[in-house]
């Protein structure tokens, strides 16, 4: 396994009105993080909140193109980013225990907290279609590349891994600086991840690693 220092390039906020940022994700022009009864929308060049969608968003966040998905409490909310409605909602696979949120290969890949597991579910239904084991606690999930991330946070130390989507064995882990924890996260496709900075209020922008296999 390799293992380094994450790079944190940026950090964004603590913003007004935001206590704790939760799931996060990005739609190609605006970040979306979570923050217990609203989403937000933030531009990444200003900084600055640009709207708020006022929906329950307790953890993992995650946009398939045209929809977010947000998990509320033991459900998962399908909402529409043009006008806020949600137009269905899925029961979460871990019932009130879920974390990290994201969307690839047309599933949904739902972090378990403290049971340590990443599911693939179905998006209609909330189906598990397989289950990926993990060695520590689960606050994140993305997919860049054909790879798999997802943070961690536990006895106050936080991490991203990239881990073997089919063994869920530990390929490279990015250590966060001491106090800097990860709530959520979410690659922009290209160099950077957006990491949820919990009950600091902020998102963080870590540097991805350039990959060689």
């Amino acid at each position: 396994m390799k293992r380094a220092a994450a790079d944190v390039i940026q950090e964004y906020g603590p913003f007004q009105g935001v206590d704790e940022v939760a799931g996060v994700t990005c739609d190609g022009r605006q970040i979306w993080f979570a923050s217990g009864d609203k989403l937000n929308a933030l531009d990444p060049a200003s900084g600055k909140i640009g709207r708020t969608i006022d929906v329950a968003a307790h953890a993992g966040t995650a946009f398939d193109g045209r929809y977010l998905f947000q998990i509320a409490e033991d459900r998962i909310q399908k909402i529409d980013p043009t006008t806020g409605e949600v137009q269905s909602t899925i029961p979460a696979p871990g019932g009130g225990g879920d974390s990290g949120l994201a969307w690839a290969e047309g599933s949904l890949w739902v972090g378990q907290h403290r049971d340590r597991k990443i599911h693939q579910i179905d998006p209609g239904t909330g189906a598990i279609l397989r289950t990926i084991e993990s060695n520590r606690f689960v606050t994140g999930v993305t997919w860049v590349d054909g790879e798999l991330w997802h943070g961690t946070w536990e006895a106050n130390e936080s991490e991203l891994r990239r881990i073997d989507p089919q063994s869920g064995e530990v390929l490279q882990s990015l250590d966060m600086p001491p106090g800097t924890n990860i709530s959520g996260v979410e690659s922009d496709g290209g160099d950077r991840f957006y990491c949820g900075g919990g009950d600091s209020g902020t998102v963080r922008v870590v540097r991805r690693p350039a990959h060689r296999p």
